[in-house]
């Protein structure tokens, strides 16, 4: 039986307003001055506690204290715009109702982390990707899920807005993954909303062993 969801954060749980894309620049900034840019550079900054200086001096850059100051100042103002989705706190509060542990699950660079602690209620498992040191759909990051939440993988159900992370990268783990599409056409594991995610989840408690997919006749609006 289903015993805990996890939740991906950004464009799953929160949204952010104003994107400035800090750390995006400071790449563009090192390659400018002639680091050649290398395939796992986006994957080393998620496994990484790095703030944009440590980031910086990681890679090797020499980079203004102004650049930094100016790459901060976008930073700031990048998590100061981030909200919670209308949905988010009702599906959260059904769910943990019921009786469900809830956990978090995210790719990202350390400083996205605040928000979601801020903004979002307790929750009983946290797992960053840069504390992890892996990524979705790594499997590594997933069994660390299932160790924290004290569960068997089948006991666990994922959502997120990121079909290969949060939907194929747990299946292949052995949870059951879901995909978040709040655009767009919505196939049968996808759901349009938290609200409805979390209804169907609900629904599963009277409907005999949980079962991964959806009959495709429970259409979505």
């Amino acid at each position: 039986m289903l015993k805990a969801v996890v939740f991906d954060v950004y464009g799953t749980l929160l949204q952010i307003g104003e994107r400035r894309r800090p750390f995006r620049k400071l790449m563009q900034q090192l390659r400018l001055q002639g680091r050649r840019p290398k395939s796992d550079d986006a994957r080393t900054l998620m496994t990484q506690s790095l703030g944009l200086a440590g980031a910086a001096a990681y890679f090797g850059g020499q980079i203004s204290l102004s650049t930094i100051a100016s790459m901060e100042a976008d930073l700031f103002a990048e998590l100061a715009s981030i909200r919670l989705f209308d949905d988010t706190l009702d599906a959260l509060s059904q769910l943990r109702k019921a009786g469900f542990k809830l956990a978090l699950c995210s790719n990202l660079a350390a400083p996205y982390a605040i928000p979601a602690k801020l903004l979002l209620p307790a929750f009983d498992v946290y797992v960053w990707s840069f504390e992890v040191g892996a990524i979705k759909p790594e499997p590594e990051i997933y069994q660390r899920v299932a160790e924290q939440l004290g569960y068997e993988a089948s006991a666990i159900a994922m959502l997120g807005d990121t079909a290969s992370a949060d939907m194929h990268g747990p299946i292949a783990y052995g949870m059951q993954g879901y995909h978040l599409q709040r655009h767009g056409q919505i196939d049968d594991s996808g759901f349009c909303s938290l609200t409805d995610f979390a209804e169907y989840v609900l629904s599963l408690e009277h409907a005999g062993p949980f079962q991964s997919g959806r009959s495709s006749s429970r259409k979505l609006l």
